[in-house]
């Protein structure tokens, strides 16, 4: 199944909120291009205090490890802040997302690890490609349950 990073049809907030929605597809679909797209080059990602700083960092600490689960994240309660005609933007949003080891995820019993987040991001849109892009996101860890082996490869 293809996920173009560009939909036309977006409204300016929607536009926006897909940003998020590209980076967690892009994780659960495994497709770098879709999760790079939804990022500045210069972005930075606060996962409860652990801040990876550019893109190369962010695939390092992220991406190449749950991109490899069978996962699926959930957004929802998004809130997004944009002036009329300006380039720079704030969201927040929920977040649930399910985590399984690789070809895990069907398995019945299968040891998992389910958490539940608060996301806040800055984001802006790209005078280049005219996509909007993380810039900033912080990930508050609210709480999480199962396996955390899960994530550690243990």
């Amino acid at each position: 199944m293809a996920y173009p990073s560009s939909l036309a049809s977006l409204q300016v907030r929607e536009a926006i909120s897909d940003a998020l929605y590209r980076c967690v597809l892009g994780l659960d679909t495994a497709n770098k291009h879709l999760f790079d797209s939804a990022f500045t080059h210069d972005a930075s990602f606060d996962l409860n205090g652990t801040v990876m700083s550019g893109l190369d960092a962010i695939t390092t600490g992220c991406y190449d490890s749950i991109s490899k689960l069978d996962t699926t994240h959930f957004m929802s309660n998004v809130r997004v802040d944009v002036g009329a005609g300006t380039p720079t933007a704030s969201m927040t949003a929920s977040a649930l997302a399910q985590h399984y080891r690789s070809k895990q995820g069907t398995e019945p019993g299968a040891p998992r690890l389910l958490t539940g987040s608060l996301y806040s991001l800055d984001l802006l849109e790209d005078d280049k490609d005219g996509l909007w892009k993380i810039k900033h996101w912080k990930l508050h860890l609210v709480w999480a349950e199962g396996d955390w082996g899960i994530l550690t490869g243990k």
